[in-house]
């Protein structure tokens, strides 16, 4: 036991009073004359006897209430064995509030932000007046960036609501710890409220501060129940008018109920595209196929929807794609222009296609189409070799069909530069293409099944395509002996289509084979690269807008769909292509565009973060076990009490306090003693 004010000790002293009093009788007797005295004397011994126990007991209690009357002047305490002492200087006290999604389950108080905002002024009534406080909540925000007295930390409270941010629990200390260092605060209390999920609990992440003593204060839900939409995704790599495609949705379950019969809607452009329903078990996850037609060009705006209580944020999933009414296409020749190109895209309303002579070239065209198809070139100059490089850099794809004569070396550096696989030499054999990769995205619905006897191009010479080491080259069509015929990989930001044969019947009859009709096709489609179909609110994203469009001086805009939101974001212009960085701008899940000089440049769609869906939380046995092998010894897990917060840390802060104890035993002794002179005679 140990003492505040160890000076009122002193005052024991006083316990002298009454012994003093008891050992002088100052009463003053009377002389009273009798006759016969012997049976007064019987009784004078026998009161006497009880007189000194009820003096003694008496005694004892005035002792006992002098000596508890002093201690409590003295302010006694049990210190805590892990705990150090609130120290009597000034306290800094950073307090951080999970706000995250999951904190609107329900508690046995409540919502558990409300728990937790109840909490934290508990914790903040356990310091004094003249102490500092800080709020920190998931969403980092600059007036939290500092420390205020405790009237204008409560009225922060006040403000608090459920956010998309998240936050790791190492990156909140982090927060903490620099601000008590930038302060310079001796006395420095970080305390952590929050449900603390295991998928944002990384304590092995800490490091260790003896500086700066804390507690951490879990709330915990009663019902943890949740059915969610945790991704979607098409199989088609490209769009275009009147096809059906099919987007994937996986929904996941974390709940220990099973669910029967939870419909899922699909809209497209607000208008209902698709439906369907599921069963699902307890935990368990599931995907699902929903078909639609593509009936229009331009940004589509997407939404998918289940029903599901109590949490909500994650029931709906925003998506957008876009549909292109013409992918432009280049063919640069070097002779005369491919008849058969010719005839397949130029037939074609979905493409836009141009020819272009090798010794006319524009170069700053090169930005407006999707693909280049390099036709018959002997030679490839240096100049051409540094704009196919620029145009590979914004995600343009190169088809190449290698002149009869070429110069391998002009060859070589392009692929050089593109970091790909290259012509070797030139092999004259009959033989004919033998395996044809259905799983590519090329072919996987070309074919619904390949036979055994099935015709493929006949080969009469190629050119030996090698791949470098490290090369990320996909075989698409290969020979009877194994060489390739045609592959692909990717090239910088794009793609390279590398055929091992010209584009005429003399070395191969693939122009006039059915399979070159679908492989250019599909080469062609898919040069609009694959688009990312949604991002995360409240995270910095990246958003690459395309190449085709100029930037000029205007200013970029990201803009809700509903047009009640409007933030003009960071960008980056590279080469013909801009990057837009959200910079953590976008709070809200929703449909948004890319709006730059009142034209909109792209649909985006943003979803809250999926993670704070998986209702897994630490136990306090577990965080307990967390933070001793961490070697957190100045932090404390709270455990669940009658008491209230402000009693508890005041307790673990500054020792068990034995002031009212004392002063309710000083009152129990004096009335024991008013007892005693009254009832005992």
């Amino acid at each position: 036991m140990e003492f505040v004010n160890p000076l009122f000790l002193y005052g024991l002293a006083a316990i002298a009073i009454p012994i003093v009093i008891h050992l002088f009788n100052f009463r003053r007797f009377r002389k009273v004359y009798f006759t016969n005295v012997r049976f007064l004397e019987e009784l004078q011994q026998k009161t006497q006897k009880q007189s000194q126990i009820r003096h003694l007991l008496a005694l004892l209690m005035r002792i006992l209430a002098i000596a508890s009357l002093a201690l409590a002047f003295a302010q006694p305490y049990i210190p805590t064995s892990d705990a150090s002492m609130k120290q009597q200087a000034r306290n800094a006290v950073s307090i951080y509030i999970d706000n995250s999604f999951s904190m609107g389950l329900t508690s046995s108080q409540g919502a558990l932000l409300d728990e937790a905002l109840g909490k934290a002024r508990e914790v903040a009534m356990a310091y004094g007046t003249t102490d500092v406080f800080q709020l920190l909540t998931n969403d980092f925000q600059g007036v939290h960036q500092r420390f205020v007295n405790r009237q204008e930390f409560l009225q922060l409270l006040d403000e608090v609501e459920i956010s998309p941010a998240r936050k790791m629990i190492s990156e909140v200390m982090h927060r903490q710890a620099d601000l008590f260092h930038e302060n310079r605060y001796e006395s420095r209390i970080a305390c952590l409220i929050s449900d603390f999920q295991k998928n944002i609990t990384d304590v092995d992440q800490i490091k260790p501060d003896t500086t700066i003593n804390g507690f951490l204060i879990p709330v915990e839900a009663i019902e943890k129940s949740n059915l969610y939409i945790d991704s979607a995704w098409f199989d088609a790599p490209a769009f275009r008018l009147g096809q059906l495609i099919k987007l994937n949705v996986k929904i996941k379950s974390a709940s220990d109920q099973d669910f029967e019969k939870v419909p899922v809607k699909l809209t497209i452009n607000g208008q209902q595209r698709a439906i369907t329903s599921f069963d699902l078990n307890a935990g368990k996850e599931i995907e699902l196929e929903l078909p639609f037609t593509i009936y229009e060009s331009g940004i589509q705006y997407g939404t998918l929807e289940i029903t599901d209580f109590p949490i909500t944020y994650d029931d709906l999933l925003y998506f957008t794609f876009d549909v292109k009414e013409l992918i432009p296409i280049l063919a640069i020749n070097a002779d005369e222009e491919s008849l058969y190109l010719n005839s397949l895209f130029q037939n074609d309303s979905s493409f836009f296609f141009q020819n272009e002579a090798e010794n006319r070239l524009d170069y700053s065209s090169f930005s407006r189409y999707n693909l280049i198809i390099l036709n018959g070139l002997n030679k490839i100059s240096s100049g051409l070799t540094i704009e196919l490089n620029k145009f590979a850099e914004t995600g343009g794809s190169i088809a190449i069909f290698p002149g009869e004569e070429a110069d391998l070396d002009s060859y070589r550096q392009l692929f050089i530069s593109l970091n790909t696989s290259f012509l070797a030499d030139k092999i004259t054999s009959d033989t004919r293409v033998a395996g044809i990769n259905t799983l590519s995205s090329i072919y996987d619905d070309v074919f619904e099944s390949v036979q055994e006897n099935i015709d493929l191009p006949k080969v009469t010479s190629y050119y030996l395509i090698r791949r470098p080491t490290g090369s990320m080259m996909e075989n698409q069509l290969d020979l009877l002996n194994g060489d390739i015929f045609m592959g692909s990989e990717p090239a910088v930001n794009g793609m390279l289509y590398l055929f091992a044969v010209p584009l005429n019947h003399e070395w191969s009859n693939f122009v006039k084979h059915a399979m070159f009709v679908p492989t250019l096709y599909k080469i062609g489609l898919l040069s609009q690269g694959a688009s990312v179909i949604y991002h995360t609110a409240g995270e910095n994203e990246r958003i690459t807008i395309n190449k085709s469009q100029s930037v000029g001086d205007q200013i970029f805009k990201i803009r809700s769909t509903n047009k009640d939101f409007e933030v003009i974001p960071e960008i980056r212009s590279l080469f013909s292509q801009t990057e837009i960085f959200t910079q953590n701008q976008i709070k809200e899940a929703g449909h948004y565009k890319v709006v730059y000089n009142d034209e909109t440049l792209a649909g985006l769609a943003f979803n809250y973060n999926r993670k704070e869906s998986d209702l897994d939380f630490y136990s306090r046995a577990d965080l307990a076990k967390m933070v001793t092998d961490r070697g957190l010894t100045h932090f404390q897990v709270i455990k669940p009490t009658d008491k209230s917060l402000t009693e508890v840390i005041d307790e673990l802060s500054a020792g068990i306090k034995l002031t009212k104890l004392f002063i309710s035993l000083a009152l129990a002794f004096l009335l024991g003693e008013i007892l005693l002179l009254r009832f005992l005679k």
